[in-house]
């Protein structure tokens, strides 16, 4: 009896492990029926990790994953909260042969490499969250924290992947000064930077950003991926127009603002933005007019805020395609220090993936610059209309299938894409 047990429990055992034979791949849905569209992302990138190709089916139920079936990817799924279908390889391959097809704007996408992440971020702590890092926190997606130190260090090329934030790389300290000079947290934040600034030999910390986002712009241009949201976009090639010229007053560099140097900007120099003014008030919470915040109808709130995502043609532009993949068109705007970008100082040659046409404002910009991609998101969180300073970070748990976040993440597999060449 005791032998008879024994040989069902052995039988059963080797059941359980042996993988199922009908069971040749795993379909992540990235449609309306995801439990958990932002630890999907999570659930791709560990895949990857094991050396796994992942097919990214563009434009197929909200930009769905197709996976080779392993028990244990099954379990993470499950773990994760992650909704999937277990299919058999002619279900798979049906599936393929409906996104070939020419007459449908569909295509497979392979996701080869994992690539390697980091988020631009002080070291100090600072009144408020970034978005970036919550969500890959959340997606349970590997990444490391860098700043000015590690970026003029040369660090950045073992990098496929930058994120950059809440920053201001005018060296203005984010215009925080009219409101928040007498807070501890301002005062620290200054001090650190005016001490980085001499550490690396700079007498400025205009001077010092400058230099940080010069290396980042090379970053790009060696093949890098930059990904950048609220202050940072516009700051960054306003630090790259302003090289050589003085748009900071005393209280932030020690000296006043040299006659006529704001009007001198070299655009040739920008990646996304031209003809812009800066503004040199250190009273205004703002550091040019590239964003609309301070323009905005004020019939503009958050129940009437929202952005249009583009379509594009994912056997032809499979990039931006890649960028826009989402179970909705239509996102809630979120307000940030740089909410949108205003559509008239943004280059011809930059690639719109939202905007709100009505207002004139481009909330997702693209475009490439040498042998890299750098996209620019407007806004500060897209869960949390108006994050203010000392505002508690966003509950993701409240927001698993949050479309704007989505964006962020496509943004963060994009590097692990076979390119394509862009056709348009």
């Amino acid at each position: 009896m005791k032998n008879f047990v024994k040989h069902i429990l052995l039988f059963i055992v080797m059941v359980i492990a042996v993988p199922r034979a009908d069971a040749a791949y795993l379909l992540i849905p990235m449609d309306e029926t995801q439990s958990n569209h932002l630890k999907a992302y999570g659930i791709a990138y560990w895949v990857l990790e094991r050396d796994v190709e992942i097919s990214w089916l563009l434009n197929y139920r909200g930009g769905s994953y197709l996976i080779p079936y392993h028990d244990s990817f099954e379990r993470e799924c499950r773990l994760r909260n992650v909704s999937f279908s277990v299919i058999a390889d002619v279900q798979a391959q049906s599936i393929l042969n409906e996104i070939a097809d020419p007459g449908v704007n569909m295509d497979e996408m392979k996701l080869q490499k994992v690539p390697r992440l980091a988020v631009y971020a002080p070291k100090n702590i600072l009144p408020w969250d970034d978005a970036v890092t919550l969500v890959l926190t959340y997606a349970e997606i590997p990444f490391d924290i860098i700043y000015d130190d590690e970026v003029l260090d040369g660090l950045l090329p073992t990098y496929d992947w930058l994120h950059m934030h809440h920053e201001d790389f005018t060296g203005q300290y984010g215009k925080f000064w009219a409101r928040y000079r007498n807070y501890p947290w301002y005062q620290e934040d200054v001090k650190e930077q005016e001490a980085t600034a001499r550490r690396h030999g700079y007498s400025k910390v205009s001077q010092l950003k400058l230099a940080v986002a010069k290396k980042i712009r090379d970053f790009v241009a060696g093949g890098g991926y930059l990904f950048a949201m609220c202050s940072a976009p516009d700051s960054f090639d306003i630090a790259l127009a302003a090289e050589g010229l003085d748009i900071c007053d005393v209280m932030f560099d020690g000296d006043a603002i040299r006659p006529g140097d704001p009007s001198h900007l070299n655009y040739d120099n920008c990646l996304a933005f031209t003809d812009f003014t800066v503004s040199t008030n250190p009273q205004e919470y703002e550091v040019s007019d590239i964003d609309v915040t301070n323009r905005r109808p004020k019939s503009i709130n958050e129940n009437n805020d929202f952005f249009l995502l583009f379509d594009f043609s994912a056997k032809w532009d499979p990039v931006p395609t890649m960028l826009t993949q989402n179970h909705e068109k239509m996102i809630k705007g979120f307000m940030g220090q740089t909410t949108a970008f205003d559509k008239s100082l943004v280059k011809p040659t930059v690639v719109v993936l939202g905007d709100n046409a009505a207002f004139e404002e481009d909330r997702y910009i693209h475009g490439d610059f040498g042998n890299g991609f750098w996209t620019f998101f407007g806004g500060h969180d897209p869960e949390d209309y108006q994050h203010l300073v000392g505002d508690p970070p966003t509950e993701l748990d409240m927001h698993p299938n949050s479309p704007g976040y989505r964006l962020i993440l496509n943004n963060v597999l994009f590097p692990a894409a076979k390119k394509k060449k862009q056709k348009t």
